[in-house]
């Protein structure tokens, strides 16, 4: 079940929703009228007006095994045993379909490739543990058995799952080294974004450690502590220094490949076999490019 506290006053509830999920307003008003998504414990209209301080719930995850079907695709496995596998995602690739977007996702390749994948997260996000956005590459957990999957639910939960991220950001930034505390929560001014606010966040926490300089960008390491939607790309834009390229909260974009951001060494415990595991993967081929361009 997902629950929501609404922080916008006189909002259709199928359009605030169409929002801040990955459902399309079409489901949300499916969902709505079977009662799947109950406001203050009620069943309402899809164009009930919430205001703020209301509550949200899913309470019913809306499935249709006809919405995402089997897509054959070349998935960069870096690792897989029964229960869990370890995909080097690349940019471009969206994890799991919503939004209307239903084909080419991470998750179509993934139900082509096996059937045996974790369901908790609904039929549309098949062994889906955790995402990376769009144009982010690099490591990602999958789940195999339902069993795996409930375990590393709860170690993200708790922040036991390490990962490291490497990003070239606009600017030359004069810290070596950076600890960056600061809410992240909905922009009010456009419902897709993320900002760092006092209403209605949750706590964020990002350390950065400078790598390289060049002439106008920085490269950095970054690990999170907490990992909030868009965190890293909300908080170098929040202390100055955007990650280069990002075609939301970036500059300018300079290169069709979205924002360069590259989720670089995965450590975490075996859900199952409880043996200590790590992976890394090298930058994608248009970022070292690039930074050979810098030189």
């Amino acid at each position: 079940m997902q629950k929501f506290k609404v922080d916008i006053d006189k909002v259709r509830v199928d359009k605030y929703l169409s929002e801040i999920t990955e459902y399309s307003r079409s489901i949300i008003g499916k969902m709505l009228n079977s009662g799947d998504i109950l406001v203050n414990g009620t069943i309402v209209k899809p164009s009930f007006l919430v205001n703020r301080g209301d509550t949200i719930e899913i309470v019913s995850e809306y499935e249709s095994k006809s919405d995402v079907v089997p897509t054959k695709m070349d998935l960069n496995i870096v690792y897989e045993d029964e229960d869990i596998m370890v995909i080097n995602k690349p940019t471009g690739v969206i994890v799991h379909p919503g939004s209307g977007n239903y084909e080419n996702t991470l998750a179509n390749g993934l139900m082509y490739y096996t059937q045996n994948l974790s369901n908790l997260n609904g039929e549309n996000r098949p062994g889906i543990v955790h995402r990376l956005d769009k144009d982010t590459s690099g490591l990602m957990l999958v789940a195999k058995s339902n069993k795996a999957h409930e375990i590393l639910a709860d170690d993200f939960k708790v922040h036991a799952v390490k990962r490291e991220y490497i990003a070239l950001l606009s600017g030359v930034l004069p810290h070596n080294e950076a600890k960056i505390d600061a809410p992240i929560g909905r922009d009010e001014s456009n419902r897709k974004k993320m900002t760092v606010t006092a209403t209605n966040s949750k706590n964020a926490i990002t350390y950065l450690k400078v790598v390289k300089r060049y002439k106008n960008n920085t490269l950095v390491h970054l690990n999170l502590e907490t990992g909030r939607t868009h965190q890293i790309r909300v908080h170098m834009k929040y202390i100055g220094y955007p990650v280069f390229n990002d075609p939301v909260y970036g500059h300018q974009i300079i290169k069709e490949v979205g924002q360069f951001l590259h989720s670089k060494t995965i450590d975490f415990v075996h859900p199952i076999t409880k043996e200590q595991m790590h992976f890394e993967s090298e930058l994608p081929d248009f970022f070292k490019t690039y930074l050979n361009e810098l030189e």
